[in-house]
């Protein structure tokens, strides 16, 4: 993504959620995000390979096109590479999910708050004393596989002071 504005600033990061929010589907879901300045992090659910490619895909799609739109430009927009990894374990998936949430602290991003504004932070159910936004109209669905809901927890909820490995 080199040559573009940061993807966290005020005019890239709605196009960002604004994908997101339209990639979600039954077979495809994003459960969690982080935006940082030149990359996302994403925790995502499918029904199977089929649907998570076809959804990787169509978020490839919106992405490039919700950023390039947002900068008056045209052309590639994702690099060819990315990492991903099925989560099989809940320390697994504990471990995913503060690394998602808390990956501004690794970039050292200054936020204004203990939780990153650039993340699904705000919606997430699973800190240790503070509630949830609502989801109504939020760019993340709810996780529907007892890793993502359920199983996680047996780690501890997260707390605003971690950070990731």
């Amino acid at each position: 993504m080199s040559g573009l504005p940061s993807l966290r600033s005020m005019e890239i990061f709605p196009a960002v959620v604004a994908a997101l929010r339209a990639s979600q589907s039954a077979a495809f879901r994003v459960v969690h995000f982080s935006v940082q300045d030149n990359h996302v992090h994403l925790l995502v659910e499918a029904s199977d390979s089929a649907g998570l490619c076809k959804g990787a895909r169509s978020l490839g799609v919106r992405l490039a096109r919700g950023i390039n739109r947002a900068c008056g430009r045209q052309g590639r927009v994702l690099d060819d590479r990315y990492h991903t990894r099925a989560l099989r374990t809940p320390r697994e998936v504990r471990f995913a999910l503060a690394y998602v949430l808390f990956n501004f602290k690794k970039h050292q991003v200054r936020v204004p708050t203990r939780l990153d504004p650039c993340s699904s932070a705000p919606w997430c159910d699973g800190f240790r004393g503070r509630p949830a936004a609502p989801l109504e109209g939020a760019p993340v669905q709810v996780a529907h596989t007892w890793l993502g809901r359920v199983g996680w927890r047996r780690h501890g909820l997260l707390t605003p002071d971690e950070a990731p490995a």
